[in-house]
């Protein structure tokens, strides 16, 4: 084990309580292989059929040649009965991903406050990665926004970054996945954004105050920019560059880069690129998930994501007071749904 952490709502404080969820690890190994061969003696439990019976090296090549390069066992119960799923992905993949943004997968959980279990070795490179891959978070971040936001607004389009494409937003997961997750740890993105914004002094003003509804600026220049964009991971510049150049003839990338930092459309181009990236990487490792999950398992974890999205609309429009003839057609299909499953339960009763 190279590194381990715990993320999401059953490991961290969010708008729900983190006992009523699933706990999600991630195991960061240094011979994949080696450890799915240990892990299937010891748990063979854990995988899903045919996979257990084909063994560790099929799902060692699954991990490492399909999605995100990680694979995850799910709905796993521990000793004191808490839901446990758990990823493992090798330190090469997690590295190439904190440092390219080849699929922005890990990367993008790495971006948000986690609970690291096992410190990777300080000699490890992967210290060093993990550092730049905020760096980067912040770089893109600042070209997404204007010239002037809030502190909370900067800790949203972070913590939004990963979720930019992803399908599962459509249908799928909570509507206020990014609020729930960065309102109640606002003190953690400081803490965790802290040493790395004092490299952005020349860039960024974020003013010395509790209050994170205060308008922070920032230089929005073309210099600034270039800057940033400069600064980018190697994966949505090597897009960048294809969208600007709209055709198989290859440009310079640094060209390209100072071009696209005097467009005003500069921000909407970066997001189309990470759109795709997270697209296509959200979709693989959830077609991946059923297989290595199984059927059963699969529609068990999928029906309480879809249920928590559901709760999610229901509250939001109950909050706001919206009549339903206002709401959109899938707002309107998920409070049918959630309106039919409280009439039947009060059926029951």
């Amino acid at each position: 084990m190279k590194f381990c952490f715990a993320y999401g709502s059953g490991a961290l404080k969010q708008k729900v309580d983190v006992s009523q969820n699933m706990l999600d690890l991630i195991f960061v190994v240094n011979n994949s292989r080696q450890w799915h061969a240990e892990n299937m003696e010891r748990h063979p439990d854990h995988y899903a059929q045919p996979l257990r019976f084909l063994g560790h090296k099929a799902v060692t090549r699954i991990q490492e040649t399909w999605g995100a390069k990680i694979y995850y066992n799910t709905l796993i119960k521990s000793s004191e009965g808490r839901l446990i799923k758990y990823g493992v992905i090798s330190e090469i993949s997690l590295m190439a991903d904190l440092l390219d943004w080849n699929f922005l997968y890990l990367a993008g959980r790495l971006h948000k406050p986690v609970e690291i279990l096992v410190e990777p070795d300080e000699r490890s490179q992967l210290r060093a990665a993990l550092v730049q891959n905020l760096h980067s978070a912040v770089h893109a971040a600042l070209l997404l926004l204007p010239e002037n936001f809030t502190e909370i607004d900067f800790f949203r389009v972070i913590a939004g970054l990963s979720y930019q494409g992803d399908f599962r937003m459509i249908f799928g997961e909570d509507r206020s996945k990014v609020d729930n997750i960065v309102v109640p740890q606002i003190q953690h993105f400081r803490q965790l954004y802290g040493p790395v914004l004092k490299h952005f002094d020349n860039y960024l003003e974020i003013p010395k105050d509790s209050d994170a509804s205060t308008t922070c600026n920032q230089d929005t220049s073309p210099t600034a920019r270039i800057h940033h964009l400069n600064q980018l991971p190697r994966i949505p510049q090597m897009q960048l560059v294809r969208i600007w150049s709209r055709g198989p003839r290859s440009k310079d990338t640094e060209d390209c880069l100072r071009a696209i930092a005097h467009d005003p459309d500069c921000s909407s181009i970066l997001l189309q690129v990470l759109q795709n990236i997270v697209w296509k990487s959200s979709i693989n490792q959830s077609v991946k998930g059923i297989f290595t999950a199984g059927l059963v398992k699969s529609i068990k974890y999928s029906s309480a994501k879809i249920m928590k999205m559901l709760n999610s609309i229901s509250s939001n429009k109950t909050q706001l007071n919206i009549p339903i003839q206002r709401m959109g057609k899938a707002d309107q299909l998920a409070h049918s749904l959630i309106k039919k499953g409280s009439d039947s339960k009060l059926q029951r009763k």
